[in-house]
């Protein structure tokens, strides 16, 4: 707690604000994603099987317009971009609360994705732009820490508005997010000249523009097959989100206030313990922790397999969020360190079109799968996070090995010392 309350103070006002943008993002995911399957289902007389559908309409929205804008903060400035996509998505989480119908729904949460497509990795590159790379696995742990805090508000808020009507929770969530815009519009200075970035290759900065420009996943084989695996790991954790609530309503083990509790403690409990998981982390490697966090998971979906039991579920979700603390913080930061300096928000951009893959297939699978039989998400899920979590480990130890082979991702020359690599580098960028 010593270290996180320095490390605090030392940020930078544009880190800070970035912070704060994750708790109220935190806040709005967390009062809308547990009561969202809740709500369609009694409401909107929604059939179970197209719940997923409907998720995959928001992740779908930022699917669409990911590669296209999602790395225009790199062109226009961090600013704007966080001003107009957190107004933007704060409003289409308040449409939610006026509109009927599957294509109604469909519709604004399709543009609601739109605008969300670059608000998170335009959040992460600004906390970047400000702070060393040395910092950045440490910031990114506190930016989860943020969003969980959210996480932590937004479920509670939701559990008392449930009882008034589940479709009030949008208002609360849309709400924050707009408050969160209003701040970034009077207190967010530019961060794109900032730091090292200032210094970025000319030679980058003339690349040609256009979406060949927006879509590094597909020019770097590297970034590529890091994502591939990422979507894959994280598919199966995003069932949890997508299909306790409905696991635990159906077997009467919980009300829609207590999912939104379940889920609130899940936040409180990422909040407690993801400084500390993070400083624990920062001696093993990727390999060690990717394992670890399959092994987290997969024993939640034995838990769950075995009984939809409160005990079982308290449980499930404490495991599945010791696995996103291992992982969380080192995709950000290995995508980070394979980033020139002048296209991070590319890459960020790309990281975050893999996040949203996995929230379209993984509520449309989870609940179709879920629909099928009620334990099936649980038990197909096993292999599945077995096989990513050896991959995603690889893949994040070699962006370790190509950070600290002599390439700074920051500065786009000879490495300097980071908490991934301890020794000065010798070689240049090819």
């Amino acid at each position: 707690m010593t270290t996180f309350s320095s490390s605090w103070r030392g940020l930078p006002r544009p880190a800070l604000l970035g912070l704060f943008l994750f708790f109220c993002a935190g806040f709005a995911d967390g009062a809308l994603v547990p009561f969202f399957p809740l709500w369609a289902s009694s409401e909107a007389g929604i059939p179970v099987g197209a719940i997923g559908l409907l998720f995959g309409c928001y992740a779908g929205g930022e699917l669409i317009a990911g590669p296209f804008i999602g790395g225009i903060a790199d062109r226009v400035g961090r600013r704007p971009v966080l001003i107009l996509s957190s107004l933007g998505v704060g409003c289409g989480f308040i449409a939610l609360f006026f509109v009927h119908g599957v294509v109604a729904t469909a519709v604004v949460l399709i543009l609601t994705g739109i605008c969300e497509s670059v608000l998170h990795p335009t959040i992460l590159t600004a906390i970047a732009d400000v702070t060393e790379p040395s910092a950045h696995p440490r910031w990114f742990s506190m930016a989860r820490v943020s969003s969980s805090a959210g996480q932590i508000l937004g479920p509670a808020c939701g559990a008392l508005l449930a009882l008034i009507s589940l479709s009030t929770v949008f208002l609360a969530g849309g709400g924050m997010l707009i408050l969160g815009g209003t701040v970034m519009l009077i207190a967010l200075a530019e961060t794109i000249g900032s730091g090292a970035h200032a210094a970025g290759d000319q030679d980058d900065e003339e690349e040609e523009e256009g979406l060949s420009a927006l879509l590094p996943a597909f020019r770097d084989g590297r970034l590529a097959k890091l994502l591939l695996w990422v979507v894959l790991f994280e598919i199966s954790g995003n069932w949890i989100e997508a299909v306790i609530p409905l696991y635990a309503q159906d077997a009467d083990t919980l009300s829609p206030s207590g999912v939104g509790t379940l889920f609130a403690y899940a936040a409180a409990l990422t909040v407690g313990l993801q400084m500390l998981v993070s400083g624990f982390a920062e001696a093993r490697s990727a390999l060690w922790l990717t394992v670890g966090a399959g092994l987290s998971t997969i024993a939640a979906f034995v838990l769950l397999a075995a009984s939809p039991a409160m005990l079982s579920l308290i449980a499930a979700v404490s495991l599945c969020s010791v696995a996103q603390m291992l992982v969380a913080p080192l995709v950000p930061t290995a995508v980070n360190a394979l980033a020139p300096a002048a296209r991070r928000a590319s890459y960020m951009a790309a990281s975050s079109v893999a996040v949203d893959l996995k929230d379209s297939l993984g509520p449309s699978i989870g609940t179709a799968l879920y629909a099928l039989a009620p334990r099936l998400p649980w038990i197909a899920g096993i292999p599945l996070v077995a096989i990513a979590s050896l991959g995603l480990g690889v893949a994040i130890g070699r962006a370790r090995n190509f950070s600290g082979a002599g390439f700074d991702a920051e500065s786009g020359g000879p490495e300097r010392s980071t908490t991934w690599s301890t020794s000065p580098a010798t070689e240049e960028q090819s």
